[in-house]
Parts: structure tokens; C-alpha cells; sequence
């Protein structure tokens, strides 16, 4: 896509760390290079970027800076004179690597290298708009649940193996470790002669405080628990164990609570955008995944051309290298992570429940593709369709898209069930 050049007072190369920034900035009138550092403190900030409004008469400033988030992205949102050019990491050491074969690295100088670069190439990047608020606080509140999902994880697989190494009938009778039950069994039965020691009808209330009204079920838990004969009797393990349990499982509690509090705020944001009856339409999407690909494509319309710069942009698209008569194809791995899971989970999920899409998948493992490159290609084909509804703001029509399939009639569409 070729952009136009804006007309921008001065460019402003920032290379960012975390207590100092190198900073270099050049007139648009000027070919001189003015070199400086800023703390990374909100004043200094404020004060310098303030201090280019009156210079400038506040006409527009272009700022690039190889971070695509973090403090300094957080401070230059509310500048409204300001444009914001993201460059990636790699993009800026294989140009400083063309100037500089030495491999020398220097702040100022990558703070130089960041003007040049998107001064020189202004045709070929383009400034970042920032979504509207709560499109952006959509997608800091689905990251920040991954985050703590991700933990929760690491966590669970920590306690599994404990249990694993000392009481491992507890990875039974507590029940899924992701639950708050299993935190509170944990914490007052930390060891199988300690719950042991507890009257039944205490073991048969908390169960039924916690939800569980199976009858049989606990009667059955009781009678394990009463015949039950413990793994290992050294207290060298058990008293050490007892203890790690204690700093888990809290930790673990706290976790559960928090992705359920993000849930809750999620579903309360998410309701209120206007394009959430376009992302509930897609089969498969759900409460977790339906605000998540809404943050993967964001409220502005102008942000993507096609399809095509969704798939590149989200790492679905694979990568195709040539070299004299070689060619070879592999996965993207410069891109959003977070939105590459997105779409490849989503892909998983609608496999579920739609049709076409179970025998698109079918159809890739029957040629051989493993499990995951599958779901790439499915999630590939379904970022052109999530791209045209957001595109035209209408919900997806599976009965539509079915239509569309029969009259093209691909190979793979003889695997549906329906197809006869």
C-alpha cells in the first residue's frame, strides 16, 4: 500500500530505556541534528514535548520510536500534535546493521537512525491511530486476562506436580485444580493424614458447600479417603510440601478470582460496542474469544486495506523466502503473538461448530498438515471472512456462506456431512 507524505514540522527519533531516553530531533527546515536525553520521568516528558508545541506553533510532529507500547507510547496518546511511527525492533537493526557492518550500537546514534528511517521511508509506513478508548481498553483488558490465565497455568502445573511427588489422591478428591474448591481443599487438607483425621459428615459439608450435591459421589470420595494409604511418610517431604502448598495455592485463589473479575469487565465493555454483534456471529467465538478478536481488528476501518494485511499483521500468513532456484515456505514469526493465538484459537474453537469448517480442517490433515499448520490455514481463511464483515459492519450468515461454497464447489466441501 503506498501512503502519501504528510507535511510534519520536525521528525523526533526517540530510543527509549527505562530510566534515560536518548532523543534526537530535526526540522523540517533544517538539516541539523539536535541530539538530547530525557528522563523517564512525566514531567520531563511534559515539559519537552510542550516546549516543541510553542517552537512549532503547535503544527504536526512525527515521532518514531522502536516500541509499540510502554510508558513512552502511554505519554505521547494525549499529544494531540503528534504522530506516532511504531518501528519494529527488527526493522531497525538490519537498517542499522546497512549503515554500520561493525554491528556498533550506540542510543544517540539509534535515536539518529530512527529519523533517517522514517523520514527516508516515510512512503512506506505509516503513522499509528490509536483506537477509541474503549476499543483500546477492550484490548488491554483481554491481554492482561491472557496474562493472568497464563499464570494461573504455570501455577496449576506446579501444583499438580506437588501433589504428584506427595499426595496424589488430592488430584482426585479436590477437584479441578483451576477452582477455587480445589484452593480451599488444599488449604484446610493439606496432607492426606490431616483429612484422614476429619469426621465425614465435615468432609460431606464442604463438598456441599462448595456445589457438589452428588450423593453417591461424595459417599464414594469418603470411602477412599477413609481406606487410603499415603504415598510417602517422610515428614523431610510432607513439612516442606505443606509449606509450598501454603505459598501456592493463595496465589493460585487470587489468580481465579482475578480472570473471573476480568471476565465480568470484559463482558461489560465488549456489550457496549457496536461490533460485537459481527464477532458473537462467528461460530465458535464465545465470551473469551469473541472481545478478543475484536481487539485483533480494532474500531478504525482504515487501519486494514485487505485481508491479506490482517493475515501478515496477526503472523497467520505464512512467509515465503527464494534464494536463486530455492524457495521454501515457513511460519511468520514477527508478529503480535497474542493475535496470532486469537485467530488460531479461534480457528480450533469454530471446528466445533461449523460444518465447513470441520471439513476444511479434515480435509488438511488428510493432506498430510499436522494439527497446528491445520488451524493456520483455517484461521487464514476465516481472517477473509472476519475481514469482510468488519469491513461492510454485517454479522456473518453461516447459511450465506454455505451457498457461496456450493456454488464454487471446492474439493474439500465433499467432506461435510451435509454434503450429499
Amino acid at each position: 500500500m503506498k501512503l502519501e507524505k504528510a507535511d510534519y514540522a520536525a521528525w523526533v527519533g526517540i530510543d527509549w530505556g527505562s530510566d534515560k531516553h536518548a532523543v534526537c530531533l530535526q526540522a523540517a527546515d533544517s538539516g541539523r541534528l539536535e541530539s538530547s536525553t530525557l528522563e523517564q520521568k512525566a514531567h520531563a516528558l511534559h515539559a519537552w514535548f510542550m516546549s516543541l508545541r510553542v517552537r512549532f506553533g503547535g503544527r504536526q510532529v512525527a515521532v518514531a520510536i522502536e516500541q509499540s507500547k510502554g510508558a513512552v507510547i502511554n505519554f505521547l496518546i494525549g499529544l494531540d500534535f503528534v504522530h506516532i511511527f511504531r518501528i519494529h525492533p527488527k526493522s531497525l537493526k538490519n537498517y542499522r546493521d546497512a549503515l554500520y557492518p561493525s554491528g556498533a550500537k550506540d542510543d544517540p546514534t539509534d535515536a539518529e537512525l530512527l529519523v533517517q528511517f522514517a523520514r527516508l521511508h516515510q512512503n512506506k509506513i505509516q503513522p499509528w491511530v490509536p483506537d477509541e478508548v474503549e476499543s483500546r481498553l477492550i484490548i488491554r483488558l483481554v491481554e492482561c486476562r491472557r496474562k493472568a490465565v497464563n499464570k494461573r497455568v504455570r501455577l496449576t502445573n506446579e501444583l499438580t506436580q506437588l501433589l504428584k511427588e506427595y499426595f496424589p489422591q488430592a488430584l482426585g478428591w479436590a477437584g479441578k485444580l483451576s477452582c477455587v474448591m480445589a484452593c480451599d481443599f488444599l488449604l484446610k487438607w493439606p496432607t492426606l493424614q490431616k483429612l484422614q483425621k476429619s469426621k465425614p459428615e465435615t468432609i460431606r459439608r464442604f463438598y456441599k458447600d462448595h456445589g457438589c450435591r452428588r450423593r453417591q459421589l461424595i459417599a464414594d470420595r469418603i470411602e477412599e479417603i477413609r481406606s487410603a494409604q499415603p504415598l510417602t511418610t517422610d515428614q523431610a517431604i510432607i513439612e516442606s510440601s505443606i509449606l509450598m502448598i501454603q505459598t501456592i495455592v493463595p496465589q493460585l485463589r487470587m489468580l481465579i478470582e482475578a480472570v473471573a473479575r476480568f471476565d465480568k469487565r470484559i463482558e461489560e465493555v465488549y456489550e457496549k460496542q457496536p461490533d460485537s454483534e459481527i464477532f458473537n456471529s462467528f461460530p465458535g467465538a464465545g465470551p473469551v474469544l469473541g472481545p478478543r478478536l475484536q481487539a485483533a481488528m480494532g474500531s478504525d476501518r482504515k487501519r486494514f486495506d485487505s485481508s491479506r494485511e490482517v493475515a501478515e499483521y496477526s503472523g497467520i500468513a505464512p512467509v515465503t523466502e527464494r534464494s536463486g532456484k530455492k524457495m521454501w515456505t515457513h511460519r511468520r514469526l514477527a508478529c503480535s503473538r497474542f493475535v496470532k493465538q486469537s485467530f488460531h484459537e479461534f480457528a480450533g474453537q469454530s471446528i466445533e461448530q461449523s460444518d465447513w469448517a470441520r471439513a476444511f480442517y479434515d480435509k488438511k490433515k488428510a493432506d498430510g498438515k499436522g494439527h497446528h499448520a491445520a488451524l493456520r490455514a483455517l484461521a487464514y481463511k476465516w481472517i477473509r471472512i472476519i475481514f469482510r464483515c468488519w469491513k461492510d459492519h454485517v454479522p456473518y450468515d453461516e447459511q450465506k456462506y454455505l451457498d457461496s461454497l456450493k456454488r464454487k464447489r471446492p474439493a474439500w466441501l465433499a467432506l461435510m456431512p451435509t454434503a450429499a
